[in-house]
């Protein structure tokens, strides 16, 4: 199974990489110890072994050569010397010169290789000038010796072992190597002297110093051997060879001052000091042997370790690989399970859940949060941890669509309770707008029914939050310029609305009361960002996909980031929040856009301001609406409304500003209403058309009424109301004479 969670992968393969790293860090500090033996062992057989004939040989060519020069004639021994030394000189270079010593050797080894190189490169000029007798015998010996210095560089810069005695051990015999080649250095010294038959100047106190530096090193190094190794050098400084030769040394050192000729013969000094010289040598490498026994159990021990620790660990880094990975993959299925389940319970489950509780559903929460299996572990109480979660957060969400279907439930009471008694308001509004007679009073009493009526608008903003259904309602269309007024009517600053010209469309009757609260919530917000003195447009014309309505304000207007949010959320209508208060007339008008599919859309104006189009779908409009429906059916409750707050209207037009007079609709003469039924109820049955079937003499009446209507548009608003209040008061005084003249013929009876 793939780890498709990065981060717990990430997290397990730093684990491997920590485990790993710290496996291959205690198996380095265990290998070093076993690589370091191995360069050792190779340096020994590569370096070291090969080139302990070579210092023989050339220690041996030094004595010779300084025996020719003070001699002054060629020597066969040193011929044969030099071939035995070229011989040993071809085996070094070949061995040292190998890949195996290339690779073990550090770069300070090879640097002293390269300089060793070079001078026994430059032992054929050396010979050569000592065959021509162009340099003398310090000058000869000199050659060798910085060639042996060489070799012993080579011994000091080589790697050795981690076990501080062993290495001191060996660096002691190398040390005690070194003393011995000073031994060979005072040997080359006086066997020329002796075969030149005395000291040139300088050499008795060069000989002199060289015994001093031998003697002291010699001791020295004894005195840093292990008590074996101590003891066996001990009996070799007090054996019979190095007492002859300390006491030739001495016979020297003392006599060779006022002499100037060496009190020894060749032969003697050589028989001493060759028999110093191999004693010395075969114990050099009898120490050597034992350095070599006692580094066996260390080495062995370093083999050990590598094996614990390269072994035993890699099988332990395995396994905790193993391990690892089968705990990863059983967490991560784990962590995958609760994440899917986490995901579920987010996109689908508790999603579904709310849907289902705003569509009025009951929602059993034991069955949808079914608790889910994830083990005994760590990461199965986490899961039971969801379970808890998921449970509370569905019964939270049970609880809050409950919470909120209560609050809207209140809100529908609140507002048909106060929508109820606005509408016994207005009722009684009417009747005392019919009984008045003084114009101020009458004036004022259409002011308190213009403010009712803002009331009812607010208590249908309440019903539509609610998400119920308002109840004001037509059953046949009405004029669009008729919608238009009526919305007007809701709208507290009327005075500064102008309609431009609608055009003969109706609206069809069971959408009017929605777009007639929509147009005012619209119309409301252009006359309130506006400034006071400024006007607000509202016209419209038919378009190819409906008919729209434009409301053109003039005021500092929107920024374009304002009105694409508020597009926003008239397109896509928000769920409904309480605490969502600033902008509650752009959700009003998003509802009820969305109950009959009315595009409503804001823009900037080209005089600085807002325009809004409301954009009615074509199923809404009626083109050729039908002449016998009266414009006062717009307002059920109340039949004479528009008309008493068309004639208020004007003159607070007339007070506050004068405005543009409306451009008057062309008159279409009256058509006769065909008797078979044009409109059906949702449920199918027909709805009955006033005077559909009128006799001939009363459709006459009724058109002269409309001629009458429009005589009437002719006059001023003040004889208008002089006309109506003469109205109300016949009407009010018939009524009252109609009674009395009934009980006065109850009591004849």
């Amino acid at each position: 199974m793939r780890l498709r969670n990065s981060r717990v992968r990430t997290k397990v393969v730093a684990l491997l990489l920590s485990l790993a790293a710290l496996w291959g860090f205690a198996a380095w500090v265990t290998l070093r110890e076993g690589v370091n033996l191995l360069f050792v062992n190779t340096f020994d057989q590569g370096v070291a072994e090969p080139s302990d004939p070579l210092m023989l040989a050339l220690q041996d060519e030094r004595r010779a050569s300084v025996v020719q020069l003070a001699i002054r004639r060629p020597q066969a021994d040193l011929a044969r010397i030099r071939v035995r030394t070229d011989q040993t000189r071809a085996h070094f270079e070949t061995l040292a010169r190998g890949d195996d010593v290339a690779f073990a050797a550090s770069p300070d080894t090879r640097k002293r290789l390269d300089e060793l190189f070079g001078l026994l490169g430059g032992l054929a000029g050396v010979r050569q000038s000592i065959d021509q007798g162009k340099i003398n015998r310090d000058e000869a010996a000199e050659a060798y010796t910085k060639v042996l210095d060489a070799i012993f560089r080579t011994y000091f810069s080589v790697a050795t072992l981690d076990d501080d005695q062993i290495a001191k051990d060996a660096r002691t015999l190398i040390s005690l190597q070194r003393a011995r080649e000073v031994l060979s250095q005072e040997d080359a010294l006086l066997a020329g002297a002796i075969a030149a038959g005395r000291f040139s100047a300088g050499e008795h106190a060069k000989f002199v110093q060289i015994v001093g530096a031998q003697r002291f090193h010699t001791g020295e190094q004894v005195a840093e051997l292990q008590p074996a190794d101590r003891g066996h050098f001990d009996a070799l400084l007090d054996g019979d060879a190095f007492t002859r030769l300390r006491q030739t040394e001495n016979a020297v050192m003392e006599r060779g001052r006022t002499l100037e000729v060496p009190p020894v013969t060749a032969a003697q000094w050589q028989q001493t000091t060759s028999v110093a010289l191999g004693q010395m040598m075969d114990e050099v490498v009898a120490g050597g042997d034992r350095v070599v026994e006692r580094a066996t159990p260390v080495a062995m021990g370093v083999f050990v370790r590598l094996a614990l620790a390269g072994g035993l660990g890699l099988v332990a880094v395995i396994a905790s690989i193993v391990l690892s990975i089968t705990t990863a993959r059983r967490l991560v299925a784990q962590l995958e399970k609760l994440r899917e389940a986490a995901l579920e319970l987010a996109e689908e489950r508790l999603p579904g859940v709310v849907e289902r509780l705003a569509h009025g559903e009951k929602v059993d929460v034991a069955k949808e949060a079914p608790p889910l299996e994830f083990g005994d572990d760590v990461i199965g109480q986490v899961g039971q941890a969801f379970n808890a979660v998921q449970e509370t957060a569905i019964r939270t969400a049970v609880e809050e669509a409950e919470l909120r279907q209560s609050i809207r439930d209140i809100l529908l009471s609140l507002a048909r309770r106060t929508q109820s008694l606005v509408h016994r308001q207005l009722t009684l509004l009417d009747v005392m707008e019919r009984r008045e007679t003084n114009a101020e009073e009458l004036k004022d009493l259409f002011r308190v029914d213009h403010l009712a009526t803002r009331m009812r608008r607010n208590a249908e903003n309440l019903i539509v939050l609610s998400g119920a259904t308002p109840a004001r309602a037509w059953r046949r269309s009405v004029p669009m310029v008729d919608v238009v007024r009526g919305a007007l009517a809701e709208v507290e600053d009327y005075t500064r609305v102008t309609i431009m010209p609608m055009g003969q469309v109706d609206l069809t009757g069971r959408a009017v009361g929605d777009v007639i609260h929509l147009l005012a919530e619209v119309i409301e917000n252009a006359v309130s960002f506006s400034p006071p003195y400024t006007v607000v447009q509202v016209g419209g014309h038919p378009v190819a996909s409906g008919y729209a309505i434009e409301i053109e304000d003039r005021g500092l207007g929107m920024s374009q980031e304002d009105l694409d949010e508020a597009n926003a959320r008239i397109l896509n209508p928000p769920e409904f929040n309480l605490s969502s208060t600033a902008r509650l007339g752009l959700y009003v008008v998003s509802r009820l856009a969305e109950r009959h599919g009315i595009r409503v859309s804001l823009k900037s104006s080209p005089y600085g301001g807002t325009t809004a189009v409301v954009l009615l779908p074509r199923d809404l409009v009626v083109d050729d609406r039908p002449a016998e429906i009266p414009p006062a059916e717009l307002l059920p409750e109340a039949p004479q409304r528009l008309a008493e707050v068309t004639m208020l209207a004007a003159p607070a037009a007339q007070l506050t500003q004068r405005r543009p007079e409306p451009v008057q609709d062309t008159p279409v003469a009256p058509r006769v209403p065909e008797a078979t039924v044009t409109e059906f109820t949702p449920s199918g049955l027909p709805f009955r058309v006033p005077q559909a079937n009128i006799a001939a003499p009363l459709r006459d009446a009724a058109d002269d009424y409309a001629e009458l209507e429009e005589d009437d548009d002719e006059r001023s608003p003040e004889e208008i109301m002089r006309i109506m209040g003469s109205f109300q008061s016949g009407t009010r005084r018939g009524r009252t004479a109609a009674r009395e003249l009934q009980q006065n013929e109850g009591d004849d009876r």
